[in-house]
């Protein structure tokens, strides 16, 4: 048993693993810390997983697990998590963005307060344009409003958590994962600890504009049904004012004898609620496709290889 695993997704990271163990190493060797670190391979093209092969291979401490193919970030936390044997588990990025150090302030918070089940590093200031501020500001504004789960704003995946913590999360079933969702519904007393960001190690982040909007609506469809509530309230809306209207035509008809209105109306009018129409079926279908996915049961991650980890000795220095 160790008392803290790092948990580590790596996707296409070969030219930061090596540094990343190293920074580990600095940091925790002089510690009291008995520690391993569980890099997942989440389908990597480049030399990854060779890197990988040979930090396993000179120190036992090191697990490896590696995906038949890219399942995304998600699905390697959750392997990470299910492989970790440590009393704390970090999640942690290989691009040393959050710097280990860190880790390890975050872990003697732990130790020294029991009080606490887990913390969580959130960034006082990002290092990113100011309309990507906004537009995650104003995801977690609205998400907040709509979802009985809690966000806190600007709360990353690098935290650490107690085992209990960690068995809770790895129970829960569903296949669409929304980590930061999951990490806040499952409770437990958290503590939210700010730090500085650093630069890139090496490479270029993996997140685009592109996925982070499809992750926001994953997170919105996962933990809130508000998308549902509106196309209900759309209906009735539609519906509310298509009844006026017909009273206004008859009115109009009856009384003043006006033309009731031809065929640019009757063209707006089906165009409109058409337009409804499909976007209420839309978002029942985004439902419902997850309700389809998950019904499949299919497994969230294949594992291709593992290289298991082993409480010992530190590595000799002279390999």
């Amino acid at each position: 048993m160790f008392d803290l695993s790092l948990v580590v997704p790596c996707f296409n990271e070969e030219d930061n693993v090596d540094d990343f163990y190293e920074a580990v190493k600095s940091v925790f060797d002089d510690s009291d810390y008995n520690y391993e670190i569980v890099f997942v391979n989440d389908g990597s093209r480049d030399k990854t997983f060779s890197r990988l092969r040979m930090i396993h291979e000179k120190d036992p401490r090191v697990a490896v697990v590696s995906f038949s193919r890219n399942f995304g970030k998600e699905a390697a936390m959750l392997a990470g998590l299910k492989r970790s044997k440590g009393a704390l588990v970090c999640i942690i990025d290989a691009d040393l963005q959050q710097h280990p150090s860190v880790a390890k302030k975050m872990a003697d918070f732990l130790k020294a307060n029991d009080e606490y089940d887990c913390v969580v590093a959130y960034q006082q200031e990002r290092k990113e344009s100011k309309s990507m501020q906004r537009m995650k500001k104003l995801f977690y504004k609205i998400i907040n409003r709509v979802s009985d789960t809690e966000f806190v704003t600007g709360a990353s995946d690098f935290r650490i958590f107690r085992r209990c913590m960690a068995e809770s999360i790895v129970a829960m079933p569903e296949y669409h994962r929304f980590s930061k969702g999951i990490f806040s519904w499952v409770g437990y007393n958290t503590y939210f600890m700010p730090y500085s960001a650093l630069e890139r190690n090496a490479g270029e982040t993996k997140w685009s504009f592109k996925k982070l909007f499809k992750y926001a609506v994953e997170g919105f469809i996962s933990f809130t049904t508000f998308p549902l509530k509106i196309a209900t309230f759309l209906g009735i809306l539609t519906s509310f004012l298509s009844v006026i209207y017909f009273g206004v035509v008859v009115i109009q008809k009856l009384f003043f004898g006006i033309d009731v209105p031809g065929y640019p109306t009757i063209i707006g009018l089906i165009l409109l609620i058409g337009g409804l129409q499909l976007l209420i079926l839309g978002i029942i279908g985004e439902y419902l496709a997850r309700i389809y996915i998950q019904s499949k049961n299919r497994p969230i991650y294949i594992e291709k290889e593992v290289m298991s980890s082993e409480s010992g000795e530190k590595p000799n220095e002279s390999k």
